[in-house]
Formats: C-alpha cells, sequence, structure tokens
C-alpha cells in the first residue's frame, strides 16, 4: 500500500495527512509553532519556526500511525495565502514573514492603486489592492527597510518555502500566486504591467508550477531528517483555500463551502473568471486547473473565539464554551459583536476597522458574550452571502470545514442568520486533504481530481436555519449593518 502526504501550513501550526492509494484518510497530526505581534495590526512568522513544525509533524505523524517512510509515493503541500518570505541569494531568510493579517500597508494599497490605476489593477489581477496581499507587503519592506529589500533575490510564500526545504526548489504554485497582486489571473502568468508599474523586478518573483504538476522531489538532506526516500515526487500544492475546496469538493459550478478557521471565507467554485465591480469578493485560481473561485473574507472567525477564549474562558473547552453559549438566547439578550479584530476585508475593505461589543450592559454574562461572538462572525458571513449572490451564486447549501464547523450551535447560528443549508462532512480535515489529493493526482494514482475529491466527500448532517430564530436575527442583522459605517470616521481616529 502506497500513501500521500498532504501538508497544511497554517496561521497557527501546521498539519500533516496520511492518505492511502485508495483515497481513504488514515489520520493526522498537528504541531503549533509562534506567531509574533510586535505592534497592534502586525503579525509575523518565523519561517525556519514554520520548518521546525514541519518536520516535528511528519516525523510525528509517521510514528503516530506506524508507516515505513519508503511507502509515502508523493507529498503535497497547501498553506496560508499571501504572507511574504524575503530570500536573499544564498536562500537564507532575510526577515520574518510578513502574514496576510497584518494590516501596517494602508498606505501601500494607495500607491498600488495609484501607480497601476485601479480598473488596470482589476483587469489584470482581478482584485483590488487590499492589505492582506503580497503586493502591499513588498512595498512596505520597500520602503521602509531598504538594506532588506536590497539583499532580495526570491520573494516567497510559506508552503512554496516548503517545498523549497523539501526539494531544493524554488518556485510559486498558482493558486498561491493569484494571492499576491502580481498575477494576471486569466493568463496564468506573472503580469508584465503590474510589475512595470510598480517597479518591481520579475526576477524577484520565481518560475509557476501546477497545483498537482510534480515540482520537484525529496533531497537527501531531508530523507536524513524524516527518512522519506530521497526522489520521492512533492507536487505543486495549492492555497489554504484551495486546496480545502477540494477536499471539501467544492470542485463543481455552484458548490459553496464556508471555512471557519482563523479566518473565515466563504467560496463558491467557478469553471470560468468574472470580474466583479465589487473588489471585497477576491476571484483566484483554483487548484482545480483552469478553474478559478470568489470567496470573501473574514479576517476573525475562529480568531474571535480563540480570543475571547483567552481572555473570558481560558478555563473552559470549547465545548463547555459552547454549552454555555447555548443557554444565551437567539441574538444574546441584546449585545452585538463586530469581528474586525484585524481590520477587514469582505465586507468593508478596511484595515483600520476593529472589533466591538455593542449594547453591551450590566445584565449581560459570560454566556452572552460567547453567543454574541458566535452571531457576529455569522452575521459576516451573511455579508458574503449577499455580495456572492449578487456576482450570480444561486445555492442554498453550503459545506463547513475548520474547526468551528465542529460546533454544531455555530453551524445552526449561521444556517439561521444566512437562511442557508449548512452541510456537515465527515471528514473535517480540510486543506491538507486536499493537499494529499493533489499529491495522488500528480504521480498518477487518482486520474481525475474532481472525481477522487467527489468520492471521498459524504455528508453526516445537514443543519437547516432554526425558524424560531430567523425573525430575531433578521432584526439583529439590520442593527449590524448600521454599525460600520456609523464607526468608520472614529476607527481612522484610533
Amino acid at each position: 500500500m502506497g500513501y500521500f502526504l498532504g501538508i497544511d501550513i497554517g496561521t497557527s501550526g501546521v498539519k500533516v495527512l496520511i492518505l492511502d492509494e485508495s483515497a481513504r484518510v488514515i489520520g493526522s497530526v498537528n504541531q503549533d509553532y509562534p506567531l509574533y505581534s510586535p505592534y497592534s495590526g502586525w503579525f509575523e512568522q518565523d519561517p525556519e519556526e514554520i520548518w521546525q513544525g514541519t518536520l516535528k509533524a511528519v516525523n510525528t505523524v509517521i510514528d503516530k500511525y506506524s508507516l515505513a517512510p519508503k511507502e509515502i509515493k508523493g507529498i503535497g503541500l497547501s498553506g496560508q495565502m499571501h504572507s511574504a518570505i524575503f530570500l536573499d541569494e544564498n536562500h537564507r531568510v532575510l526577515r520574518k514573514a510578513i502574514l496576510w493579517n497584518d494590516t501596517r500597508t494602508t498606505k501601500q494599497c494607495r500607491q498600488i492603486e495609484e501607480l497601476v490605476g485601479k480598473e488596470d489593477l482589476h483587469q489584470e489581477a482581478c482584485n483590488p489592492a487590499l492589505e492582506g496581499f503580497t503586493a502591499p507587503k513588498v512595498f512596505w519592506v520597500r520602503e521602509n527597510e531598504p538594506n532588506i529589500y536590497a539583499k532580495t533575490r526570491w520573494i516567497i510564500l510559506p508552503k512554496d518555502y516548503i517545498r523549497y526545504r523539501i526539494t531544493g526548489q524554488i518556485q510559486m504554485e498558482i493558486s498561491d500566486a493569484a494571492g499576491t497582486l502580481f498575477l494576471n489571473i486569466v493568463k496564468q502568468k506573472w503580469s508584465d504591467l503590474i510589475l512595470e508599474r510598480l517597479d518591481i523586478d520579475p526576477n524577484l518573483l520565481p518560475p509557476l508550477v501546477n497545483s498537482s504538476e510534480v515540482a520537484g522531489y525529496t533531497t537527501l538532506e531531508f530523507e536524513q531528517l524524516t527518512n522519506i526516500p530521497v526522489g520521492t515526487p512533492v507536487v505543486g500544492g495549492g492555497a489554504d483555500n484551495a486546496c480545502g475546496a477540494i477536499g471539501a469538493g467544492i470542485v463543481k459550478e455552484g458548490r459553496c463551502m464556508i471555512s471557519l478557521g482563523t479566518s473565515g471565507v466563504m467560496l463558491a467554485h467557478l469553471d470560468q473568471p468574472i470580474l466583479l465591480n465589487e473588489g471585497t469578493v477576491h476571484i483566484f485560481n483554483s487548484a482545480v486547473t483552469d478553474r478559478y473561485y470568489m470567496m470573501g473574507v473574514m479576517l476573525a472567525s475562529g480568531l474571535s473565539y480563540s480570543w475571547i477564549k483567552e481572555i473570558l474562558a481560558e478555563d473552559l473547552s470549547y465545548q463547555e464554551m459552547e454549552e454555555l453559549a447555548t443557554q444565551s438566547p437567539a441574538g444574546s439578550n441584546s449585545l452585538i459583536y463586530l469581528p474586525y479584530l484585524c481590520g477587514e476585508r469582505t465586507p468593508h475593505g478596511d484595515g483600520a476597522a476593529r472589533g466591538v461589543f455593542f449594547g453591551l450592559s450590566q445584565s449581560h454574562t459570560k454566556k452572552d458574550l460567547l453567543r454574541a461572538v458566535l452571531e457576529g462572525v455569522a452575521f459576516s458571513f451573511r455579508d458574503s452571502v449577499q455580495l456572492l449572490r449578487k456576482a450570480g451564486w444561486s445555492g442554498n447549501n453550503v459545506r463547513a470545514i475548520g474547526g468551528g464547523a465542529k460546533s454544531r450551535l455555530w453551524c445552526e447560528i449561521i444556517a439561521s442568520v444566512t437562511g442557508l443549508n449548512v452541510e456537515v462532512l465527515a471528514s473535517n480535515e480540510g486543506p491538507a486533504l486536499g493537499a494529499a489529493i493533489l499529491a495522488g493526482v500528480g504521480v498518477g494514482t487518482f486520474k481525475d481530481l474532481a472525481q477522487v475529491s467527489d468520492s471521498i466527500v459524504t455528508t453526516i448532517d445537514v443543519i437547516q436555519p432554526n425558524p424560531e430564530w430567523i425573525g430575531r436575527y433578521n432584526q439583529t442583522y439590520q442593527i449590524y449593518t448600521s454599525l460600520y459605517p456609523a464607526l468608520k470616521p472614529l476607527y481612522e481616529l484610533l
């Protein structure tokens, strides 16, 4: 029996999954690594700590499931999008990676819009200049750390950096490159127009590879570190959302998922790219060759819940938190939470926005605050639902993935707020599963990506809107949507 490894480079840690040749998940392990926030709105990670965490997770999963390393037939990678890693000519890391949720680059976004032109940027990259994307981070380093920029030979993304450490090859995979603002999404090549107008040397950007393409082979050094034989194929892999879509069977037109990870995502598959007037809904290349997806992004969905746990319920398990939140009624006794801890992308595109509890009184309890956080994230998903509807999505069901999808209460709240049926999947392995599937496709074991994705996904429950909650949530949502416009001028004064 042969096996495939799926490695997902997340924000809080790395996950490594084992998939066998019959497309059965054997198991997975997680390994945390640090996240640094030296200033408000700044988020960074050390690529070396990501690498060491990956090695530990790979070795742990091999030991835990008693794998013979020689039976590993291929490796795929997934990873957090946009986060910029700067390497010198000797491939050494020059500074900590600037992450996707870092919002220090508002000024640089405006510069990019001015230099490229909003319309041309939209035509080439299919997306606006937002703080999370890679290009503004490159601009920030060039302006604020000129010595670092002068030494830079390669600009690369986290999962592509880990693939380099495994194979020795510097490349960037297309579904991840789509989130840099340097890629022509339709032509699937680096945009000469954008790079020229931004005065970015094209040689700083690696060669592009496809998601299921064999991008390289494991090195002798990697064999010495993991016992996985030298020459094991490693495919391009994909962005976390692209791989998450594969792992959830979002591989055909009309299918849609929500991801409740550190960030929140609502993603719908597209057979053809579309240009949207609403720039806070993104268009990216799918890990399915020549396909695309559109998505809304909430920067702090699961992060909001882990944050409230840390400050209010550190001694409780997530199950105990859910039991408490269940005791608060729909509407959290008239308490509303805005989940903008890191700014927000969809629908506002505002790095200055911040979180708010609105309506807080002395009568509110811990259970109200916990439920309000779950509801606030659900209201943010409703924002994305409305924008995807405007763009042409007409579905009634969404598949839920990510750690938050394990919460039945949260899924029921999301269903009741959005009016959608939330499908709970038997396997909630997400991007790591998608990465492993890509490895199997790349080496020829799986012949059709969409077919194997479909065969793996099993729905075990469909959570429908709770009719007793819908009216209350519709009323609360109207207040929720009024809060950001009222607060926007004040955010800028913080």
